[in-house]
């Protein structure tokens, strides 16, 4: 099962050239999208053009990448809807940043994962402990930082200067 290509998603807005007929397929794609056979003729061409290339890129992946895609949609699937809708949301306003942003973000999401376990769970604590305006205030303090800030894992000292909210920002710049 191919969990990269499941049709939960957003379809893509595609013109008919790009709608590939499913004896159009590679053998291994029909494999994968096999779920889909009955519902293929019936799809938007957009839909089928993303469940295909997507099939595309489940191939190319490495089978550690492909339990992680299967972990994540699993996760996915036991998410209620609003928090799907919310995660979409969030990843719309992503795909609208600047690359040079996004990779900030990723780079950071990346050390955040990199923590122990017990230190990324005691920011986790630390962060739903604050208020909205505290949120923004240290998103926007990591965002202002300079990137050896960053590098150090240090919150830029330019709200309340304490150092006290030293682990929010580096969490708030990645959510």
């Amino acid at each position: 099962m191919a969990p990269a290509v499941w049709a939960e998603d957003r379809e893509m807005t595609a013109g008919p050239a790009a709608s590939p007929e499913w004896s159009d397929l590679s053998p291994e794609q029909q494999r994968v999208l096999a779920p889909y056979r009955q519902e293929w003729d019936s799809m938007s061409p957009g839909r089928r053009e993303a469940m295909s290339s997507r099939t595309e890129r489940w191939q190319q992946m490495t089978p550690e990448q492909r339990a992680r895609a299967r972990e994540r949609f699993e996760q996915w699937k036991t998410l209620p809807p609003e928090e799907r809708q919310r995660a979409r949301e969030r990843y719309e306003k992503f795909r609208e940043l600047p690359p040079a942003e996004q990779q900030r973000l990723r780079d950071a999401y990346h050390k955040y994962r990199e923590l122990p376990r017990e230190q990324r769970e005691e920011l986790r604590e630390r962060w739903q402990e604050m208020s909205p305006e505290e949120r923004e205030r240290a998103r926007q303090e990591w965002r202002d930082a300079e990137p050896q800030e960053h590098e150090r894992g240090r919150e830029p000292q330019k709200g309340n200067g304490n150092g006290k909210n030293k682990d929010k920002g580096k969490k708030g710049g990645s959510g």
